[in-house]
């Protein structure tokens, strides 16, 4: 087992399940103390439990990302149990997708403040700690921040919106040597199409992810685990990652 991470913690965010549970295993196998961010309790609490059976440190915190107040009593448990955080990775996110005139504001309003707003508020909170030290903010955007299509309009643009920010929050950062990296997913097999309520919509996402080879999570973690496992000289900004059967 590696131990690059030794000496660090990491706070990953929607850790109950898909990306965010396999980059908690991934950067706990490297030696980084973890503390799991998500809503649903059982999940991250058995996660923990898991990683903590192998030697590791983990904590879980129940804490929704739109609940900055729910995020600033998860970063007082992560201090009390771990210490200073080293790595933040906004993993949370939902991909809603439904074509724009079927005017599903609030299934609109649920990814802008998960996808985004959310971020936001997470990186927030834990800023403070991350400049002091010269850390890193892992946000997971997808490859919908950099190409378009039908029915995905909303979530299209907090994806891209997402990857701005990140580019835009690198150059802030710079001077305090805190690394920014934005990782872009293509079709990545998780939770994420259960969620659509368009029941059309829903079975040719899924339909697509069987047609191109889709992903598995442990794909993305790697790529993270590989990413802020990099010397402090190297800073791999972007990373984006597609099944090879994926052409858009």
């Amino acid at each position: 087992m590696g131990k690059n991470l030794a000496g660090r913690t990491a706070v990953i965010t929607g850790a109950s399940s898909g990306i965010g549970e396999a980059t908690a295993r991934a950067l706990a196998a490297e030696g980084a103390a973890v503390a799991l961010l998500a809503r649903r309790a059982e999940r991250i609490e058995g996660l923990a439990a898991e990683i903590t059976a192998t030697g590791s440190k983990a904590v879980a915190c129940v804490a929704d990302v739109q609940d900055r107040d729910a995020v600033l009593r998860a970063a007082e448990i992560v201090g009390a149990a771990l210490g200073p955080v080293h790595i933040l990775v906004n993993n949370a996110g939902v991909m809603l997708l439904s074509p724009f005139d079927a005017g599903k504001v609030d299934e609109w309003r649920r990814m802008i403040d998960t996808n985004l707003t959310g971020v936001l508020l997470v990186s927030d909170v834990f800023l403070p700690q991350l400049v002091a030290a010269q850390g890193d903010i892992v946000n997971i955007s997808s490859v919908a921040g950099r190409t378009t299509g039908p029915n995905s309009s909303v979530y299209n643009a907090t994806k891209w919106g997402l990857t701005a920010w990140s580019d835009a929050l690198r150059k802030e950062l710079i001077q305090a040597s805190v690394r920014v990296i934005v990782v872009e997913p293509g079709a990545v097999a998780t939770e994420l199409t259960d969620h659509i309520s368009d029941d059309h919509i829903r079975e040719g996402a899924q339909g697509f992810y069987d047609s191109v080879g889709a992903l598995q999570a442990e794909d993305i973690a790697a790529a993270i685990a590989f990413a802020v496992g990099q010397p402090q000289r190297v800073s791999l900004n972007e990373i984006l990652i597609r099944p090879t059967g994926q052409a858009g």
